[in-house]
């Protein structure tokens, strides 16, 4: 009943366009400086007010909602990343997270394409986050989509990395540039070694496949902290800050440089 319920009102959401985008800042560790951001979806509800995409994706994906709201997070975050590049802004990395089932067809290129064509912004600004699932839905078909948009000149970057059995194998065959440290790990480093061990494996696994690594899920100064000394070269999470409207980002990209302290 909850999920026939939750079915009707996303249904009613997308027909009235209750979501919007919120973008997370990502941040270089070496010069704390803002160099990127993630587009995250955030649904309106007339009720409770923002819902996180954990508690709708999934269904979304189930209903055949994904593709139209993809869509939609992926033109209005790319118009935004046009904005702020002719308000005096740098051009920053825009991160956008896409489906694994979107890849099962040529379809996805098309979209990536138009929207580049439409919006006006550099494929080079534009990173898409995977999960090892795209693999999973169609390689081959996969593989190819990925190929081709690589070709443009658009990135891709591994997200939850260390939690998918294998993950490896997708590094050596997907055309990706970045790896992103899942924050399960994140969160347990300096009380659990074995965590520890995992999140210094794939910074040096990334680094010597000449790839970027990004902590997720950064909350703490000790975290921070950690991750600078093992040589990750970006974090995200809500100790840098938690997603925000695309005004407030600005504000907020203004204002650095940051005041959150490395110590040693």
């Amino acid at each position: 009943r909850r999920t026939g319920l939750l079915e009707r009102e996303l249904r009613q959401a997308f027909a009235a366009d209750q979501f919007t985008v919120h973008y997370q800042p990502q941040r270089e560790l070496k010069t704390g400086q803002i160099v990127g951001m993630e587009a995250l979806l955030r649904w309106r509800h007339p009720r409770r007010g923002m819902v996180r995409p954990t508690e709708f994706i999934g269904l979304a994906e189930d209903i055949g909602l994904i593709a139209p709201l993809t869509e939609r997070v992926l033109a209005r975050a790319c118009r935004q990343q046009w904005l702020w590049r002719h308000t005096a802004m740098p051009t920053l990395r825009l991160s956008v997270n896409l489906s694994p089932i979107q890849f099962r067809e040529s379809s996805v290129v098309t979209l990536i394409e138009t929207t580049l064509a439409e919006t006006g912004i550099e494929p080079s600004c534009l990173e898409i986050e995977l999960t090892e699932g795209v693999m999973l839905e169609n390689s081959e078909i996969a593989l190819a989509n990925l190929r081709h948009l690589n070709r443009l000149g658009v990135r891709f970057s591994l997200d939850d990395f260390g939690t998918g059995y294998s993950s490896l194998a997708y590094v050596k065959r997907l055309p990706v540039h970045r790896l992103k440290i899942d924050q399960s790990f994140v969160h347990r480093l300096g009380q659990d070694g074995q965590d520890e061990a995992i999140v210094r494996a794939i910074i040096d696994l990334g680094h010597s496949l000449d790839l970027k690594v990004t902590a997720e899920g950064v909350e703490t100064s000790d975290q921070l902290e950690r991750i600078t000394e093992l040589g990750c070269d970006e974090a995200q999470g809500d100790l840098i800050s938690p997603p925000l409207p695309a005004d407030a980002f600005q504000v907020l990209f203004a204002s650095q440089p940051l005041s959150i302290a490395v110590r040693g």
